[in-house]
């Protein structure tokens, strides 16, 4: 029997910058803080969450690939989902509470040489 030959596409991924690897190992180093405060194993964090333990421990260990699905269920379970939520409003930034009486743009075009 003739082997298949693979015809899937090859996808081709960027590699991760420094800045965003270090954001991930922080996150997981984070994540990894809160559920020991709560006194919690990853067994019993991964199943509050809804994800598998193996996954929580990707996540705890900076490893890429985790969905942001898998991270906020996670965040959620450690009862912190809000805290996050906040500190990405942008309202609560300086240049949000500034401009924060404009009406914002439905869409934002690039801008180009106008003829």
């Amino acid at each position: 029997m003739a082997a298949k030959s693979s015809t899937s596409k090859a996808t081709s991924v960027k590699p991760l910058p420094p800045a965003i690897r270090r954001a991930n190992r922080q996150l997981g180093e984070d994540v990894k803080t809160w559920r020991k405060l709560r006194s919690l194993t990853q067994t019993q964090l991964a199943d509050r969450a809804g994800i598998s333990r193996g996954v929580l421990s990707r996540l705890e260990n900076g490893g890429e690939g985790v969905s942001l699905e898998s991270f906020l269920r996670v965040v959620r379970a450690l009862g912190v989902l809000e805290s996050l939520t906040r500190a990405l409003d942008p309202y609560e930034s300086d240049v949000g509470r500034v401009r924060s009486g404009e009406v914002l743009p439905k869409r934002i075009r690039p801008s180009g040489p106008t003829s």
